[in-house]
């Protein structure tokens, strides 16, 4: 199993940044995706999460700026991230995770994770 984060950068706040999250080697409908990040010295946090039908989860800091979606035909997942603040600062990782288990199991797939920088 391999999931490949794409999209982070460097952008000012205000920007707009798109994540994508593409995943090989399992059944893609039968897992929930989800983005988390961690910011330096700070615990990983998951952010927003889509299920199969396209239900989304979110943080409450992201809720009305972040939206997650995916195509299942293509195994990937995506974050749009828009009204980018300098908190946002963080490395992004991608997440699997069987239905019915916890964000936190240890058999859940990981993505390498991408950095998003927002500048001030």
């Amino acid at each position: 199993v391999q999931l490949q984060a794409f999209g982070g950068g460097l952008v000012a706040a205000g920007g707009s940044l798109r994540l994508s999250c593409a995943a090989s080697g399992l059944t893609f409908p039968n897992y929930a995706m989800g983005w988390h990040r961690q910011a330096p010295g700070k615990e990983r946090e998951l952010v927003a999460a889509v299920l199969s039908g396209g239900a989304t989860y979110y943080v409450d800091s992201v809720k009305g700026r972040f939206t997650g979606s995916r195509d299942n035909a293509k195994s990937t997942v995506y974050l749009q991230m828009n009204s980018l603040k300098p908190e946002d600062t963080a490395v992004y990782y991608c997440a699997a995770k069987r239905y019915g288990g916890s964000w936190s199991d240890t058999d859940n797939y990981w993505g390498q994770g991408t950095q998003v920088t927002v500048s001030s």
